[in-house]
């Protein structure tokens, strides 16, 4: 009979103890964002912020520091940000729906925040948390304006175009599909002119594997 494996408790206790001891020996969110507005410097970490977001920071407000003065937190009110009025003239907006503060920050203007966003008038179906709320960029939308973002329609999206192919690789493509079915096809192969390829991390990692499958891993 094959012996049970026994557990080493005072082992297990004391991974735990370490893990639970690095997990609070972490920076909070209040201590790592944390800014000296006069000197544009972060405390914990010693750096300056880029040249390119002195203005901002100086006239623009972060996201929690507009939750932190509002009743409830401003969970179900809408906020856009500068840069997206800059950009486009179709309206994108955050929907809050769930704050949790960090009530250990001074002022209680740090945390995570989620909602329902809104990027250019095309409305997401589920919640999720809001990215760079540490951004100074933040506004509220004001009451009287929120039924006019909501009420934007969307322009419908252009046909897709599609271009020939070049003469030797369409004569390929031909030849492939010819050997593949057993006759001519019926259809002229065409490339279609835009691509959406969302060009995240995510994406290029896909990318890194899928190269490490073909070439094999080096020993």
């Amino acid at each position: 009979m094959v012996k049970k494996k026994q557990l080493r408790l005072i082992a297990e206790m004391a991974r735990k103890i370490r893990a639970y001891r690095e997990l609070k020996s972490r920076p909070r969110d209040s201590q790592k964002y944390a800014l000296d507005y006069e000197t544009l410097k972060r405390p914990h970490t010693g750096k300056m912020l880029p040249v390119l977001a002195w203005q901002d920071v100086r006239r623009e407000t972060r996201l929690f520091s507009l939750l932190a003065g509002m009743r409830m937190f401003g969970v179900g009110r809408m906020f856009t940000r500068k840069s997206w009025l800059e950009e486009h003239p179709e309206p994108s907006y955050w929907q809050i729906t769930k704050v949790k503060v960090d009530y250990t920050a001074e002022n209680m203007d740090h945390g995570k925040a989620w909602g329902i966003l809104s990027h250019k008038g095309k409305q997401e179906s589920e919640a999720k948390e809001v990215d760079k709320a540490i951004y100074h960029d933040w506004r509220l939308i004001p009451k009287h304006m929120e039924q006019q973002f909501k009420e934007f329609e969307p322009l419908p999206e252009p046909p897709v175009r599609y271009v020939p192919y070049p003469p030797l690789l369409r004569a390929m493509m031909l030849a492939q599909f010819k050997k593949a079915h057993g006759g001519a096809a019926t259809e002229e192969p065409a490339l279609p002119s835009r691509r959406d390829v969302l060009l995240n991390k995510d994406y290029f990692r896909e990318q890194e594997k899928a190269a490490q499958r073909k070439e094999g891993t080096p020993v």
